[in-house]
């Protein structure tokens, strides 16, 4: 067991800290702790609406993929610590820290 930190974009938002179990995704914690993240492809590695930024904890995460690469490049405002939130997969116990980019010009689906 780990946990995530989540500060947002948004400035009106607080930071959130909560549990997270290995085999979770960073989708599937926003999802159980109502934490408002897009995800249109409804977390298949098929759009970009989950995009995040990884501050800390990276090496507790898979590698991303080629396929992941191919939505973050497609992301808005993407940078070297980018990932999709639906193919971060906690592999190992541990703590993370992540962005959640601002929310309110993504049109999508959430939780």
């Amino acid at each position: 067991m780990g946990r995530i930190t989540f500060r947002f974009e948004q400035k009106d938002l607080e930071p959130v800290t909560v549990e997270v179990f290995e085999g979770d995704t960073i989708l599937d914690v926003c999802e159980d702790n109502d934490i408002h993240l897009n995800h249109n492809c409804g977390g298949v590695c098929g759009c970009s609406t989950c995009h995040v930024y990884v501050e800390k904890g990276e090496d507790l995460l898979p590698e991303m993929s080629d396929r992941e690469e191919e939505y973050v490049d497609r992301a808005r405002n993407p940078r070297y610590n980018s990932r999709l939130a639906c193919q971060c997969r906690l592999e190992e116990d541990g703590d993370l820290e992540v962005i959640i980019p601002d929310q309110s010009g993504i049109v999508g689906h959430e939780h």
